[in-house]
């Protein structure tokens, strides 16, 4: 028996390694098919001492503490208990071996016990949440507002069951022998000289092994020996498993997640969001003024799977299919066709189904079907590199049976709101890789939603989304009591004032944004803050462009706005706008526009802090269908939306709560999804200029949570979330699913009524909101 255990399981094991080294091997070459990029191999100490925090700290796995606590005892056992598999082998010509110098260490053999008992503890643990939020749970369920519909509800729809139930019996396994003949070795060791059977060497085995200690000392080692082997042969079984099936994220993530994580975009750790990366050529940023050197067949954004970079292929080979991603996805919580996950799984799959064809030589490709084998793989590459990266899929859009690998409509569904950057665990870069495949629809194919053919006119002819006159951006300052100060009107240069304020093309044309202009202005200058505008000087920040996946006409509004502000001697600038917040800050620098810029509730949170800003009166209640405000009624509840682009992009949480909290009483009500976890408005991505044809809408979903609160008022810090909560809460009172006195309101503009000492009619709400005024109201 003993002789069958030894060639059985070094047969395996040799069979196990030489597989497993094979398809590291085609992983390495399969990712290496990719763009080079530049910029994820800096601050190698720092990168590094990301991935140790990430590792150890669970940091990314922590927005599920149950499951992040439970996977961190079954990661730290993978590496730990292979001290255990060395120590098998050896067992398997003595059962009474030990790994020379620390086979009775004690600490060793204290965390090999307790490692292993909160390993078996945390597997379990992982195998009954799979069970609970099994997506056969969820069938027939409705949407509850915070999960799709249906089996959709289940963050583990569309994942791979059969590799998770093998994995977790692998584990399951391993830790169950490992226990096992912890508590044989307590046996076998009483049943010798009994100098290591004690508590001080098997401090939470020693009662097992006391089951053990009626066996005679050869039953002992037989049992020692068997289940060595079956230790070995199930950790072997892993390595042929996980080797004939490189897709396997489940288990192939607990190799891949570390150079993952090591090549993040930023080496101190942030999440890959805020600025979009620029269309790279050859590892480098495009110069667009150079785009006549160019050849034909230079590929502008992703068109084919070998247009993503290398560490988009290695972000394809790592995802875990853990789901996170899709359960917090806006589109697949409206019933949408959009699923993060199954975006990185097709293009995973796709990859490396086509990757034989990428590898082999040009007389390989031209070979007739039917010459690489008996599956003739390089065939069913090659019809597999004839599928377009994006098209028409055949059947079902979540589970494609030929045409694109990624439908249009999933395409196309993102609103770019970060919350699957954010919540994945391996640092996969989702929006980044979407905007890509966008960017060559747009620039190669001309092929996306027609709706943005007149957002794209307008942008390029008009500099504002809306098609408005640039001679009008200023009206919205016309009615205030005081002058705002225009450049190269009645400054000369940015040099005089403290502040540019970037108003932006919402702030300047769009009836509700403007009323927020007015309160920022006017807080500004009650605080005695001097900032001057650009007026008609300004033109689109770019984003909407550049989300659209029109990179060219990004570049041109970028370009003449840096070049602008340059010369005007800008150095700080608020901003009123979220999304103009993130370009400015983030992507303008990729343009040589560096400033110091700033949120307007950053901004007005430092004045009243400074108390250059008093807030010293109850914001009003307002009256039933009235939008005025009621004297000495009760001060209004409040609860707050974080903006995508100002939120999860750029980490600002604070400022705008503490402002509302400065607010006297103000009654604050948080909503469940918030900060981090906050539920997109649907606006990002360009999506404020497409309907919404599929599912349910975004904006309606956010503003039914944000009434289920009770609050009063929606408080709000970015214009385009303006837009599609008032219209969303507009759309429920005309349901009578919501109150009629409840108002969305910019946080800026309930500063402005607390620092107004008395408050006049209208001051408190927004006469405004649900009937937009074609005018802007005075701001006093």
């Amino acid at each position: 028996m003993q002789v069958i255990a030894i060639v059985v399981s070094l047969a395996a094991t040799a069979v196990g390694v030489a597989l497993f080294a094979r398809t590291v091997g085609q992983i390495v070459r399969t990712i290496r098919l990719g763009q080079p990029v530049v910029g994820r191999t800096d601050e190698p100490g720092r990168r590094t001492a990301t991935l140790v925090r990430e590792f150890l700290g669970h940091t990314r796995m922590a927005r599920l503490p149950v499951v992040a606590v439970a996977h961190w005892f079954v990661m730290v056992s993978f590496g730990l208990l292979f001290f255990s598999l060395l120590t098998a082998y050896g067992q398997l010509f003595d059962p009474g071996f030990v790994l020379p110098l620390i086979g009775h260490f004690v600490p060793l053999e204290w965390l090999t016990e307790v490692v292993a008992w909160l390993s078996l503890v945390g597997i379990v643990v992982l195998i009954v949440i799979r069970q609970r939020q099994h997506p056969r749970r969820y069938a027939g369920r409705q949407r509850d507002g915070r999960r799709a519909s249906g089996e959709r509800g289940s963050r583990f729809y569309l994942s791979s069951f059969w590799q998770a139930y093998y994995v977790e019996a692998t584990i399951l396994g391993v830790v169950l022998a490992v226990i096992a003949l912890r508590g044989l070795e307590y046996a076998q060791s009483a049943a010798t000289d009994g100098q290591y059977a004690t508590l001080v060497h098997f401090p939470l085995t020693a009662w097992l092994g006391e089951l053990f200690t009626g066996l005679s000392l050869g039953a002992i080692e037989t049992a020692i020996v068997v289940i060595a082997a079956v230790k070995i042969l199930i950790s072997m079984a892993w390595f042929v498993t996980v080797a004939l099936n490189p897709t396997m994220g489940v288990a192939w993530h607990r190799f891949l997640a570390f150079p993952n994580i090591w090549f993040k975009r930023h080496a101190d750790g942030r999440t890959s969001l805020g600025e979009l990366q620029p269309v790279l050529v050859g590892g480098a940023p495009l110069d667009f003024e150079n785009l006549e050197e160019l050849d034909e067949d230079t590929a502008l954004g992703v068109g084919k799977v070998e247009d993503f970079t290398w560490k988009g292929l290695l972000d394809f080979s790592t995802c875990t299919e853990c789901g996170r991603c899709q359960s917090q996805c806006p589109a697949w919580t409206t019933d949408k066709p959009l699923s993060p996950k199954q975006v990185i799984l097709s293009l995973r799959d796709h990859a490396w189904a086509k990757a034989p064809y990428l590898l082999a030589t040009e007389e390989e490709r031209a070979a007739p079907d039917g010459t690489s084998g008996p599956l003739d793989v390089l065939a069913m590459a090659r019809a597999e590199a004839e599928r377009p990266l994006v098209g028409a899929t055949e059947g079902d859009p979540w589970r494609p049976s030929g045409g694109g690998v990624i439908d249009p409509d999933v395409l196309w569904a993102c609103t770019t709101c970060g919350a699957c950057v954010e919540q994945c665990p391996v640092d996969i870069e989702h929006v980044d890789h979407i905007v890509d495949m966008r960017r060559n629809q747009v620039l190669i194919e001309s092929a996306f939603p027609s709706e943005l053919g007149g957002l794209f006119r307008n942008l390029e002819t008009k500099q504002n989304p809306w098609g408005m006159n640039a001679r009008t951006r200023l009206e919205w300052a016309k009615d205030l009591p005081f002058e705002v100060k225009q450049v190269g009107v009645d400054v000369e240069d940015l040099s005089e004032v403290e502040y540019l304020f970037w108003v932006g093309c919402a702030g300047a044309f769009e009836d509700r944004a403007k009323k927020t202009t007015q309160a920022v202005a006017e807080l500004l200058h009650t605080a005695g803050v001097d900032f001057a505008v650009l007026g008609d000087a300004e033109s689109c920040s770019g984003d909407p462009a550049r989300r659209a996946g029109n990179e060219f006409l990004f570049q041109m509004l970028a370009q003449a706005n840096v070049e602008a502000l340059n010369e005007m001697k800008a150095t700080k600038v608020v901003v009123s706008c979220a999304h103009c917040f993130n370009t400015l800050a983030n992507e303008y620098p990729q343009l040589g526009g560096n400033y110091e810029v700033v949120h307007h509730t950053q901004l007005l949170n430092r004045l009243v802090r400074d108390k250059r800003l008093v807030p010293v009166t109850p914001p009003e209640q307002p009256v039933s269908g009235l939008g005025l405000s009621k004297a000495g009624a009760s001060a209004p509840s409040v609860t707050y939306h974080d903006p995508c682009y100002l939120g999860r992009h750029n980490g600002v949480y604070s400022p705008p709560r503490d402002l509302l909290g400065a607010l006297p009483g103000v009654e604050y009500r948080e909503m469940e999804r918030s900060k981090e976890r906050s539920f997109c408005c649907g606006a990002g991505g360009a999506r404020m200029w497409m309907e919404e044809k599929i599912g349910t809408r975004i904006n309606a979903n956010r503003t039914a949570e944000a009434v289920a609160t009770g609050a009063d008022t929606i408080a709000i810090g970015c214009p385009f979330c303006r837009v599609m909560l008032s219209d969303g809460l507009t759309e429920a009172q005309g349901k009578g699913e919501a109150r009629e006195e409840v108002q969305v309101l910019d946080v800026a503009q309930m500063l402005l009524a607390a620092v107004r000492r008395g408050g006049e009619p209208g001051s408190g709400a927004d006469a405004g909101e649900r009937t937009p005024d074609p005018e802007p109201q005075p701001a006093s």
